[in-house]
């Protein structure tokens, strides 16, 4: 439904917030003059709007109630947060990414269902921010792992940027093609905090796992003894090894240095992000919108199905040692309200979870993204806890420096995954 609503480029009613009821914290300003909020993203300058429209919102239903806004550094982030929780106390709303981040800290959150239930239809990505049927945060976007390449490179090469190649080994001799003519490396790659992996894998996997073996990976019955989950990481030892990827990958940084590669031409593709950063505006500072390109991954085993991984990116929780979570809750909602949304759309390029934002004069690469949210599935990592994603990343910087084997790698993600 959210890509029909795209694709025709319905205008938002008004641009207002989504019709809701009176808070039900009724007099609360009276017990909480201040909210605290942590996240990472409110100090930039493209969610500086994004940020007065939730604050302006919130504003008109309790006026005597001020909001603070403390922006954190995203690599101490989640070491900070978890300083707060063991001592039990800290801010009152807190921005996660979707998946193992927040699961892993649900005990510390205060479930929303009772007061985002007037939401659900309008926002989308609830999934990734839920466990054990519980909403525990509010999706701000949906953020996913498209495939984006360089058409002007491809063009040089003498190739049809209009028909991406669609298996593996199509890919692999599109990239040799665009090295000779123009020198480019095939990725992007950066892999300095081990978040690259994490790309790779939900980037590339649909056109690796079968639709059943993905699907039982997302529902938690995961087989990393199948060869195809093996070929994932095959596939990004062999990719580096045969230098599809620019040099240093392991040196360079995820944030943001290795767009920076992509933007400037010196790579043809990079698996980018659907939101706010790394993503279609972020590229289109250096490049052309009709020079950005979306593909699907390229089919590596037999009888797979490529599909765009995306899943809830981030959103905004309630702490459970607020004073008053229904106020907190209200805050929530505001930082969700469809002009709050609409503004980091505008401005950050977001993927707004809400459905009723209008994004189709955005561009080719947005239509291409947009057009398969309806046969999407979730990103193959947001799956897994986040001890198991830190340990990937460590060995994923291993199998690149060759310090150790893929089948040793295998083993031990599978034993972190048992034991999550």
């Amino acid at each position: 439904m959210w890509s029909a609503v795209m694709v025709a480029g319905l205008t938002v009613a008004g641009c207002g917030s989504a019709a809701r009821t009176e808070s039900p914290s009724g007099d609360s300003q009276q017990k909480q003059q201040k909210l605290v909020v942590w996240d990472w993203k409110s100090s930039e300058p493209t969610a500086a709007a994004y940020i007065e429209k939730a604050k302006a919102d919130f504003a008109k239903r309790h006026p005597g109630v001020t909001v603070e806004f403390v922006a954190q550094p995203f690599d101490q982030y989640y070491t900070l947060l978890g300083t707060a929780i063991q001592s039990n106390k800290g801010p009152d709303v807190m921005l996660f990414n979707g998946g193992g981040q927040i699961r892993d800290r649900v005990d510390a959150l205060f479930p929303l269902d009772q007061y985002v239930a007037g939401d659900k239809s309008r926002l989308a990505g609830w999934d990734a921010f839920s466990k054990d049927g519980k909403i525990y945060a509010a999706p701000v976007t949906l953020q996913g792992h498209p495939i984006y390449y360089n058409k002007a490179l491809y063009e040089k090469a003498g190739l049809d940027p209009a028909n991406p190649p669609k298996t593996w080994d199509e890919f692999a001799g599109d990239c040799a093609t665009i090295k000779k003519a123009t020198g480019a490396s095939c990725f992007a790659l950066g892999n300095k905090e081990g978040f690259g992996i994490q790309f790779f894998m939900s980037g590339l996997g649909s056109g690796i796992l079968t639709p059943q073996e993905y699907d039982d990976w997302i529902g938690g019955k995961r087989d990393w003894t199948s060869p195809h989950v093996k070929r994932i990481f095959e596939l990004w030892k062999d990719a580096n090894d045969k230098g599809l990827n620019n040099k240093g990958a392991n040196s360079t940084a995820m944030f943001t240095d290795i767009f920076r590669v992509f933007e400037t031409g010196k790579a043809a593709h990079i698996i980018g992000l659907m939101s706010d950063i790394g993503h279609w505006k972020d590229f289109g500072e250096f490049l052309p919108p009709d020079k950005i390109g979306v593909m699907q991954a390229p089919v590596v085993a037999d009888g797979a199905t490529p599909s765009l991984p995306y899943d809830g990116g981030i959103g905004y929780a309630v702490a459970k040692w607020t004073k008053d979570p229904a106020l907190a809750a209200d805050l929530v909602r505001s930082l969700t309200s469809t002009d709050a949304l609409t503004a980091f759309y505008s401005k950050a390029g977001a993927i707004a979870s809400d459905t009723t934002i209008d994004v189709s004069q955005a561009g080719p690469a947005v239509a291409a993204i947009v057009s398969e949210i309806k046969t999407g599935k979730p990103a193959l990592h947001v799956a897994l806890s986040s001890k198991t994603l830190d340990l990937m990343g460590r060995l994923s910087q291993q199998l690149l420096s060759g310090s150790t084997t893929v089948d040793k790698a295998v083993e031990q993600l599978a034993a972190s995954d048992r034991a999550g």
